[in-house]
Order: structure tokens, then sequence, then C-alpha cells
């Protein structure tokens, strides 16, 4: 990509879930292919964790940054079948009739969206996401229609190997950017940086 700089932040699309699984003994996680979630809305995240000093020398020696992930919501249109089935294992019958079940698990899944900016458009991965049942809202119509969406409560938290999310910069390679939503991007390894790559992109 074009080694330039985003300036603003701003339209949310492109949202994909990739369910992921654990291994027992090692915590390894895999991802299944991400699966695209039309519609987009909104999503807002905040931060969770908190900074705890540490004193010494009669002052704040050191300051600790908890890292706990984020939670938040993401709004969309309508929640695709393909989520309710795979993350909230709801049953499809024979009459293609899906029914929710009270005794499961919850799964973990990977969320990739894409943020639009002013020079490039910033990629982003979410490693490790759970979501509550969304609420069921609706109401009568009226002399104007409004539309409904519905919105899922995520948790995003970190993952055996301590990564949280994972964002393109300005000088990530096209093959990793083109290739973004046919798997879920894992994390190389650290790379020797320059004073220009320090200034990440926005987003």
């Amino acid at each position: 990509m074009a080694n330039k700089k985003n300036k603003v932040k701003f339209g949310l699309r492109d949202v994909y879930y990739a369910k992921a699984t654990f291994d027992d003994d090692t915590a390894a996680v895999t991802y299944d292919t991400p699966v695209r979630i039309p519609g987009a809305v909104s999503l807002s995240l905040d931060p969770e964790g908190e900074n705890q000093p540490g004193y010494a020398d009669n002052g704040i020696y050191v300051v600790l940054a908890a890292n706990n992930g984020y939670t938040g919501d993401l709004e969309i249109a309508l929640i695709p079948e393909s989520f309710y089935t795979d993350i909230h294992h709801e049953e499809k019958d024979s009459n293609c009739v899906l029914a929710e079940v009270s005794d499961i698990e919850v799964e973990h899944f990977a969320l990739l969206f894409r943020f639009e900016g002013d020079v490039h458009k910033t990629l982003h991965v979410l490693y490790n996401c759970t979501c509550s049942r969304p609420a069921m809202e609706s109401s009568t119509t009226e002399d104007s229609k409004e539309p409904q969406t519905d919105t899922l409560s995520l948790t995003a938290s970190p993952l055996a190997n301590r990564y949280v999310k994972a964002k393109t910069s300005s000088t990530t390679p096209e093959s990793v950017y083109n290739s973004w939503f046919t798997q879920v991007y894992e994390p190389q390894g650290e790379a020797e940086t320059t004073s220009e790559d320090d200034e990440e992109a926005d987003g």
C-alpha cells in the first residue's frame, strides 16, 4: 500500500465473523473461513482495564497497564441466520425452523471489519469475541417507516498468547490487505521499524 497517513476515521463496512476453535491442551486457536455480516450500521467499543501505578522512591516508579480487551455493541440491519446457527447454536429442523436452545456453551469468534478513511481503508480484527443473545424488538407501523436494527453486545478478550486485536497500517503489503477477509490474519512477529513506521495509521 502507498505510504500515506489517515487523517480522519469514518464509515463502518465489510463486517465478518469467523468461528474460533480452541485446543484444550495448548489453548491454540484456529478459525473457520470468515462469513460476512451484511448491513453494518455502527460499532462502538470501549477498552477494559485500568492503569495501576507502582510506587517507589517517594513517587510513581512504574505504571502497569491492564489490557482486558473491549466491550461494546455492534449494530446491524439484521443478524444473518448463519450467525444464529454457528455462534448461538440455534437448531434448524426439517422444516427449516430455527429453535433456540437453553443449555449451550458460548461460541468464540473473531470479528473482522473495515473503517473507511481519507487515504486508505483500515482493516481490523478482534481475535476472541463472545456476544450475548440479541434483544427482541419491533414496533407497529406508523405514518412513516423507520428501519429496525439488531444489536449484538460484544466482549473481546485477550487470547492466551496475549493478542487482543490487529489492524492494517499505511505500510501493510497489498497481499495481506487483499486477503484480510478470506482468513483471519495472525501476527507474524515484530518487524524492524523506522521513524516513518512509528507513526501508526489512524483507525
